[in-house]
């Protein structure tokens, strides 16, 4: 599979949220609107982060508008938004993973370094959801794979039962397209899993990784290719 900028995003999306759900008390950082759940069942069981939990959905919303109008400000000036934009997220990941490294374990999802912690990668993950719509709206979400895996088994049921020959093409290659978004999504909640499991705190290196490997392929890229 040929690494894209949208399939680097959705391997970190799914890398991310697992990462912050099992080291941050159940904290979704990618998928703000699962915090719902998470906080009534924390409210319930007396399970600790239900502050994180609230704060979660007002971080992104805030983020999501701050990357929305600093993009537009930098496209007005003639800048590449979406490299800057990147590396900003790239920043937010790597000092999530000092904080992470610096006082996790979290035995707590209520004590101040666990919740700055989650709301700097809530705030990394507010900023690749709102890049992805704005700049890669034409590949398939990188941190909800609902839609996608509602679309996948609506084109599959489509290929059954039988549709236009000319219109084939078109879907099987956006049938591809999404399968390979929700594997590597998949992938990346696997990794972080298996990260977490035998390194804790540590697994949170990765990210950042990936976010480099993103921009570098953003970089690389000629001017006006989002790849």
């Amino acid at each position: 599979m040929k690494p894209t900028l949208p399939l680097l995003l959705s391997l970190n999306g799914g890398y991310v949220d697992t990462a912050g759900f099992l080291a941050l008390q159940g904290l979704f950082t990618a998928h703000v609107t699962g915090n719902f759940v998470t906080l009534g069942a924390s409210l319930v069981l007396g399970i600790s982060g239900v502050l994180a939990k609230l704060l979660a959905l007002p971080v992104f919303c805030i983020v999501v508008i701050l990357t929305r109008l600093a993009g537009e400000h930098l496209r007005r000036r003639g800048h590449q938004a979406l490299g800057v934009l990147l590396a900003t997220k790239l920043a937010l990941l790597v000092i999530g993973a000092a904080l992470a490294i610096r006082f996790g374990p979290f035995a707590s999802g209520d004590s101040a370094a666990a919740i700055v912690t989650g709301m700097v990668l809530v705030a990394a993950m507010a900023i690749q959801n709102a890049v992805h719509r704005v700049h890669l709206a034409a590949a398939p979400p990188s941190t909800l794979m609902t839609g996608t895996t509602t679309q996948i088994m609506i084109d599959l049921a489509d290929l059954i039962g039988g549709t236009a020959p000319e219109a084939r093409p078109a879907l099987i290659a956006r049938l591809r397209r999404m399968a390979a978004a929700v594997a590597v999504f998949a992938a990346g909640c696997a990794a972080a899993a298996l990260g977490f499991a035998y390194a804790n705190v540590w697994c949170f290196i990765v990210p950042p990784v990936i976010a480099l490997l993103a921009l570098l392929l953003r970089l690389s890229a000629p001017d006006g290719e989002a790849k």
